[in-house]
């Protein structure tokens, strides 16, 4: 059973962009909207991290490393939470992947982000 469906990884250069997007199938949308949704990303070798969350409302906080270059984003009509990326870093890449800010939904496979030198 799939819960969360994240897509928009891929290739990019150092000081490229991308745009991540995540899809919540089995969350009836009065579940959805009320919850602060996030992106996490895990980078190998390390924990996996917070990078931005956004409340009901629109409401966005961003980790220290991305402030001012990445920007989050929802659509409540489609179950959906965005992440577009810009002047990404090599050492961002990763696999990103989307959840409630409590961690609430299984956790699916995320979307693989690299980003070259």
């Amino acid at each position: 059973q799939v819960h969360v469906v994240e897509s928009g990884g891929g290739l990019a250069q150092a000081g490229g962009s991308l745009r991540l997007s995540c899809k919540f199938p089995r969350m009836i949308t009065s579940t959805f909207n009320p919850l602060t949704m996030a992106w996490y990303r895990q980078v190998p070798g390390k924990e996996r991290e917070l990078v931005a969350s956004i409340g009901s409302r629109g409401e966005a906080d961003y980790g220290d490393s991305v402030k001012g270059r990445f920007s989050i984003s929802r659509d409540n009509s489609r179950k959906s939470v965005y992440l577009q990326m810009n002047s990404l870093e090599p050492e961002e890449t990763g696999v990103y992947y989307c959840n409630t800010l409590s961690n609430s939904v299984t956790w699916g496979r995320g979307t693989q982000v690299t980003v070259s030198s």
